[in-house]
């Protein structure tokens, strides 16, 4: 319950990822690309050729399995907690949203200039945004933010990203996406006080 008031929107965020994945596991199977497709999964001719742009959005919340799910919400509980805790809840909201938004924007792009076209889904992108955000975060407290240095979440990072690179069907171009929007977003957003 502290941790609820403490940082209200890391957690709704992980609860609305997991009521997603029971509710698509439920009424289907969340390895079924089609049942995937029908709960809002994105899939680039379906963005272009049909106007469907709000499964850039849908996409975000949806798991094709539950250590898909696990290992995103553990990274998300981790760092958004202290990064709501830093920059607050409607800055996290908007790295988490918008960041994962362009992830999947720039992974799109990319499909439509290979014309390879895959079904996706999941957090990641909107999780590397948040990663991003705070190693811009962590370089401007001096290399610390409570007990987090900016080595630990680089190497958290590269590790994260080269696990994406090592695995199979995996959408990297949401990930690095995410990764440099977040940080970006937090660019912008992120203005910390100087003690005077």
């Amino acid at each position: 319950m502290d941790e609820f008031r403490r940082e209200p929107v890391t957690i709704l965020l992980i609860i609305v990822n997991v009521l997603a994945f029971l509710a698509t596991d439920i009424t289907g199977f969340s390895q079924d690309v089609t049942h995937m497709l029908e709960c809002g999964a994105a899939y680039t001719p379906l963005i272009v050729e049909n106007g469907e742009v709000y499964r850039l959005f849908t996409s975000m919340f949806l798991h094709f399995d539950i250590s898909h799910l696990i290992n995103n919400m553990l990274v998300l509980f981790v760092l958004g907690s202290r990064l709501e805790r830093t920059v607050g809840r409607i800055r996290l909201l908007a790295v988490y949203l918008l960041g994962g938004l362009a992830g999947n924007m720039i992974s799109l792009a990319l499909e439509l200039k290979q014309e390879d076209y895959s079904v996706s889904a999941g957090a990641s992108g909107a999780v590397f945004a948040v990663m991003g955000a705070m190693i811009y975060v962590v370089i401007r407290n001096k290399g610390w933010l409570e007990d987090l240095s900016v080595r630990q979440i680089i190497i958290m990072a590269a590790f994260s990203l080269y696990f994406g690179f090592a695995s199979s069907g995996v959408d990297n171009a949401a990930h690095l996406g995410g990764l440099f929007s977040g940080c970006l977003l937090a660019v912008v957003l992120y203005h910390p006080r100087k003690n005077t």
